[in-house]
């Protein structure tokens, strides 16, 4: 959470993405969900978005 607080990563994508592995990981679907829709409003790359987007609605 320090790290999402402040920082370069909190701008960045790749910190929801890699918290939404883990959380889905540990069984925390509603919460992975909202971390990886995180991460696809914060990254430019069209197919991040994509492979976000698809591992996020997985998890609907």
């Amino acid at each position: 959470d320090e790290l999402a607080a402040g920082g370069r990563l909190a701008a960045s994508h790749l910190l929801p993405s890699v918290r939404g592995e883990l959380l889905a990981r540990l069984g925390r679907p509603t919460e992975a969900r909202a971390e990886l829709v995180r991460a696809t409003e914060l990254t430019s790359n069209r197919r991040e978005r994509e492979l976000l987007e698809r591992k996020a609605a997985d998890l609907a």
